[in-house]
């Protein structure tokens, strides 16, 4: 009996020691995860008679998947504006000098039942010192064309259920990966969505900037996310949980799944991006071994996420 004691002193000594300088994962816990439904406008630019406003959740840009609304109206008279060929560019410049761009949808696209466009940014950085963004936003009015820009600021994503990676595939391609809900999991079965985007590595030479063809990026095609959430805190073990579906391209471009928690906390989304060929692009196998006092291993693609 004294053993056995002294054997579950020991486990629990050793369990402690292991979560120090580790993650705080009980910190992580007590934070709020904020739920935004709202459309706000985060920016307008006005060019001429025009202005056009462009609204986001919450009214604010974050690192990760903004779904965007361009409304165009005639400052004249306030009416809306039937503008066509409306175009949108992201381009964040750093202290260095160089540009880049991050997945958006440069032509947007009208939505005639809520009479406004409707596009999206993955912006894949916040704003810093060492870094800003500008759009570049063009339309066709009344057979003429204005073009605009604005400087903006990319705000921190909070809300972990949102975040998103970029990486650099085995076929040596660009990709980012952005989780677009849900916003607020609950304990239950999931449907979950995410955008996977590859860099269109230019094949001309750049032209009159912004050349939108030097900044080009577009939804990969029949890809498949194999999926395995674990909890990875040391005081989890590392456990899974059942019934989850690898994600898979749907009809609106996006990769669609179930994610399974079977309990609020910390979560890590375990990832391999598979190509239309059943190639492995990016990422591992985790194991399968419970490891209570150890912070659970991870594949070498993933995502947190915590609720």
């Amino acid at each position: 009996m004294k053993s056995f004691k002294f054997l579950v002193i020991a486990l629990w000594c050793a369990i402690t020691s292991c979560t120090i300088d580790k993650t705080d994962y009980e910190a992580e816990i007590g934070s709020q995860v904020p739920e935004y439904y709202e459309f706000k406008e985060a920016a307008s630019l006005t060019s001429g008679n025009y202005k056009i406003s462009i609204e986001a959740l919450n009214g604010t840009f974050y690192k990760g998947y903004n779904e965007l609304h361009f409304k165009i109206v005639n400052t004249q008279n306030n009416q809306s504006v039937t503008a066509s060929e409306v175009t949108f560019l992201p381009i964040m410049s750093t202290t260095d000098g160089s540009k880049t761009s991050c997945p958006h949808e440069y032509d947007v696209k009208y939505d005639a039942a809520n009479k406004y466009f409707v596009g999206y940014s993955v912006f894949t950085s916040e704003s810093a010192a060492t870094n800003s963004w500008k759009l570049y936003v063009s339309f066709t009015a009344e057979n003429q064309k204005y073009e605009v820009t604005k400087d903006v600021s990319v705000e921190k994503q909070s809300n972990k259920n949102l975040n998103m990676t970029t990486f650099t595939g085995k076929d040596n391609e660009q990709y980012v990966i952005a989780l677009i809900a849900p916003q607020k999991p609950k304990v239950a079965e999931n449907p979950i969505v995410a955008g996977i985007y590859k860099y269109n590595k230019p094949t001309t030479t750049a032209g009159i900037f912004p050349d939108p063809t030097q900044f080009s990026y577009s939804e990969v095609v029949g890809y498949t996310l194999k999926l395995d959430p674990r909890m990875p805190e040391p005081s989890m073990g590392n456990h899974s949980s059942p019934n989850n579906q690898d994600l898979t391209q749907q009809n609106d471009g996006l990769y669609h799944g179930v994610v399974n928690y079977t309990m609020t906390g910390n979560w890590t989304l375990n990832l391999i991006m598979m190509n239309q060929n059943g190639l492995i692009l990016k990422g591992t196998v985790v194991p399968t071994d419970f490891t209570p006092g150890v912070e659970g291993v991870k594949s070498e693609l993933y995502i947190d996420t915590l609720f």
